[in-house]
């Protein structure tokens, strides 16, 4: 699947060092020209500035910005003016949650898809892979899964907690903790 990366630090560029491992087409942009040119070396695709990337990306493009949270506004308004209806942006910063809901309201008037994934995982997450919390439109989440699953550490990735209940084999289900059956009072 080919992604679009605004934001090349060690997360973000670590994010698409592991994407491009495993197959995937990363367009790369960032404000240090250096950070582009490394992952040049490392078969990404750069981008010399927004307008570069989004003319290098396939319609309908998807765009991963991993800027600071204080940059989101003006890197997205930017942003915003070069996509088109059908388009993707995830937000992988740990934007406060009322402006996600904000952002994503303003760009469906555009036709434009939000989605918004904090991402932790640190310098680490290049071996073990990144822990992410996604919010969106179910469509859109499922369109992305295999750029998600890629990043994501896998369900193997830490052991099974002892005296958690799960029927099912590990996969995406959700197991859940064995409690007690709720006490009954005679007050």
């Amino acid at each position: 699947m080919q992604l679009g990366m605004i934001g090349l630090g060690r997360m973000g560029a670590n994010m698409v060092r592991r994407l491009v491992r495993a197959g995937h087409e990363c367009v790369v942009f960032d404000m240090s020209p250096h950070a582009v040119e490394g992952l040049v070396r490392e078969e990404a695709i750069g981008a010399a500035s927004l307008q570069d990337l989004v003319r290098k990306l396939r319609k309908p493009r998807v765009v991963w910005m991993m800027v600071p949270a204080a940059a989101v506004d003006a890197t997205l308004g930017d942003l915003v003016t070069r996509l088109a209806r059908g388009d993707i942006v995830v937000d992988g910063g740990n934007s406060y949650y009322r402006d996600d809901i904000r952002r994503s309201d303003a760009l469906a008037d555009k036709g434009i898809d939000y989605i918004d994934c904090g991402t932790s995982g640190g310098v680490f997450g290049l071996d073990r892979g990144y822990c992410l919390m996604i919010g969106g439109e179910t469509e859109v989440v499922e369109r992305l899964d295999p750029i998600f699953r890629t990043i994501a550490p896998g369900v193997d990735a830490a052991e099974r907690t002892s005296g958690r209940d799960c029927p099912r084999p590990p996969s995406r289900a959700t197991c859940t903790a064995a409690r007690p059956a709720p006490a009954t009072s005679s007050r």
